[in-house]
């Protein structure tokens, strides 16, 4: 089996990172490529950034040759319904992945991600998933998603304190990390606190294998219908819908 995992921004490091958390979660047999868009932001802090990278996940998507699933490595899912609109193949979002985990192990869960900016992206997606009522608290660590690059940054410090702050005032149960780049915190973390802490990278993996393993596919009845094909103007005419070669 082979699993695209895209970066949607454009720090390298981060794309290695999340690449070896890929590579553990993912089962004997499964090859893992990961990658990054080579324009765009090199951080994804709010809707503003969201904006400049879905044409940079499609084109990954559409350089990849036979790929089984793919998984976007960004926790608010950026780009998720047009990746799903351009492949019959199974595409994985971290953040839905790894909600969706924590209600099998948790009766309430929150959530820790980076800048306050986030939280109301993720509030959002879980309203849209109807999984609002099972998630306590989105909380903001005070992170900036680069910092968890940084050697000697307060970012591990800051994610821990505000986890303890969860399981005190949330009474969460089990805790999601909300960023791509924490991907390399939550075995150490779990076992810091005591609770299931689920890294949405190793979550999408694993339902991307699970979903393939069993023949489904992406419906293409409704809102995933395969794009209409039509001539896209000036930068955008390589991702026309039609050349594409995804199956």
């Amino acid at each position: 089996m082979r699993i695209l995992v895209i970066n949607p921004n454009t720090t390298a490091s981060m794309t290695d990172k999340i690449g070896k958390a890929a590579k553990i979660a993912a089962s004997a047999g499964t090859k893992i490529i990961a990658v990054n868009p080579k324009d765009g932001p090199p951080s994804i802090e709010g809707y503003f950034d969201e904006a400049f990278v879905v044409p940079g996940i499609l084109a990954e998507m559409f350089k990849a040759e036979d790929m089984d699933a793919y998984v976007i490595a960004c926790f608010d899912d950026t780009g998720l319904d047009a990746a799903r609109c351009a492949t019959n193949a199974p595409v994985i979002g971290i953040g839905e992945a790894a909600f969706h985990l924590a209600t099998m192990i948790a009766g309430k869960f929150s959530v820790v991600t980076t800048l306050a900016r986030s939280v109301p992206a993720i509030e959002h997606n879980l309203s849209k998933y109807g999984l609002s009522s099972r998630c306590a608290k989105v909380r903001a660590s005070d992170v900036a998603v680069l910092d968890l690059e940084k050697p000697g940054s307060e970012a591990r410090q800051k994610i821990s304190v505000e986890i303890a702050r969860a399981m005190a005032e949330d009474k969460a149960e089990a805790i999601v990390l909300g960023c791509a780049g924490m991907a390399n915190l939550a075995h150490q973390l779990s076992s810091e606190h005591g609770v299931p802490v689920l890294d949405g990278v190793a979550c999408a993996v694993r339902l991307a294998e699970v979903i393939s393993s069993l023949g489904l596919k992406t419906s293409k009845v409704g809102g995933y219908a395969t794009p209409l094909v039509k001539q896209f103007a000036g930068h955008y005419a390589p991702l026309s819908p039609g050349l594409s070669k995804l199956r």
